[in-house]
């Protein structure tokens, strides 16, 4: 089994160009925004995203022929986490959620006249997007199953009634892509509409106060209340909703991966700053043993992270779901890039928990990746489960990784 994670030359340049673009334009914007009030604007994304075009980084995730840089999920896993060194990063390259995922998913399934009218600006940065499935309870949360959200046919196309909550972006957002219930009695099929957020009965009810702030337009509820849409709202195929969301989440959990990363390795990397500098006790923090296992477990974290997103990125690209390399992935990442945050902080100390230094505004961002796409509960539940269909019935649970390079586009 051969495994290669040696770089192609123009993915190393690109990568070298992205951590630069990073430390001298974004970090800046990074550190204004903390000192103030509240999280990134639309006209800093707008800013910072023309910046990036200038620098040749906009948009990695987004096909060529629509004015991006195609990479595949490898060359993604190489720029993502330079990108999510900071956190704005994300924002300004273009692939930040929930517009990233959306992307992917209108790629793969939107029809011609619905890639011009929201995958063309979209993907042009020209507008932002929110993907509106989550419900507040008894509706759908880790159990999409209890989708409460209905779609029900009328003369003129759909009318869609309910309730969506914790909607990252809706604040702003051109459209929503909004999972609702078609099925009827027992049947569980479920549809995806695009819906242009003037269209009447589409409404922004409120931000939901959270720990994180870092996204653009917040987390929402949105109330569907009559809301009617045509036939051509539909994405993809009526029922399929289900099946297109997996679409979607094993490679957007991902790149999640992948960003939060980057944040973390730049906890890690301030971490080591200071260590290296900071006296007590008659020597450096560094040389002092307890400071060293926090340092060296965090360069574990690090690696073995970085491993297991680079193998769930491989399968990815070779057209297979990921749907266990991605969970054990996101599992992993989720917890590991709290530990590394968390460590980062304890070795400042004081400095660590003061607005001096980004930390603590970065501990409250990473720690909702341990909830948001699946909790690390639901996703040990469906590794568990793999493993033990796997053992019954001598079926492989893993598909495997014997080559790791960014394949040619």
């Amino acid at each position: 089994m051969a495994i290669d994670f040696t770089l192609e030359p123009e993915l190393a340049e690109l990568g070298e160009r992205t951590a630069e673009f990073v430390r001298t334009t974004v970090l800046p914007a990074e550190a204004e925004m903390l000192r103030g009030p509240g999280g990134p604007d639309d006209s800093l994304r707008r800013r910072l995203q023309r910046a990036a075009r200038d620098a040749g980084v906009f948009a990695p995730t987004v096909a060529k022929d629509l004015g991006g840089l195609g990479l595949g999920m490898c060359g993604q896993s190489v720029i993502l986490e330079e990108a999510g060194y900071s956190l704005l990063g994300p924002l300004a390259l273009h692939c930040a959620a929930p517009d990233e995922g959306n992307m992917l998913l209108l790629e793969r399934v939107a029809d011609a006249a619905q890639r011009d009218r929201f995958l063309v600006p979209l993907a042009a940065g020209e507008v932002r997007s929110c993907f509106a499935m989550t419900e507040p309870a008894p509706g759908a949360g880790s159990d999409p199953s209890q989708l409460a959200t209905t779609a029900r046919r009328t003369a003129g196309g759909w009318m869609l009634e309910g309730r969506k909550w914790f909607i990252t972006g809706a604040e702003g957002a051109a459209f929503a892509i909004v999972m609702a219930r078609t099925g009827t009695g027992t049947d569980p099929a479920a549809t995806m509409f695009l819906v242009p957020a003037d269209t009447p009965g589409f409404r922004v009810v409120r931000h939901i106060p959270s720990l994180d702030q870092g996204f653009t337009g917040g987390h929402c509820e949105i109330e569907l209340d009559g809301c009617e849409v045509g036939d051509d709202a539909v994405l993809g195929e009526v029922g399929k909703g289900f099946a297109y969301a997996q679409v979607r989440l094993a490679p957007a959990r991902l790149t999640h991966c992948m960003r939060w990363l980057g944040l973390a390795r730049h906890a890690h990397d301030l971490a080591l700053g200071y260590a290296a500098e900071r006296t007590a006790f008659g020597s450096r923090l560094g040389e002092l043993g307890m400071v060293q296992q926090q340092l060296a477990d965090n360069e574990i974290d690090l690696a073995a992270s970085r491993a297991l997103i680079r193998e769930a990125a491989w399968v990815l690209d070779q057209g297979r779901s990921g749907k266990h390399e991605s969970s054990v992935a996101k599992t992993f990442t989720a917890e590991a890039v709290g530990r590394i945050v968390d460590r980062a902080v304890q070795v400042c100390g004081a400095l660590g928990i003061s607005g001096d230094l980004p930390l603590s505004a970065y501990l409250r961002e990473v720690r909702p990746f341990r909830i948001y796409d699946g909790p690390s509960e639901t996703h040990r539940w469906s590794i568990a489960r793999r493993a033990l269909r796997a053992a019954t019935t001598k079926e492989p649970k893993l598909e495997g990784a014997e080559g790791m390079k960014e394949p040619k586009r």
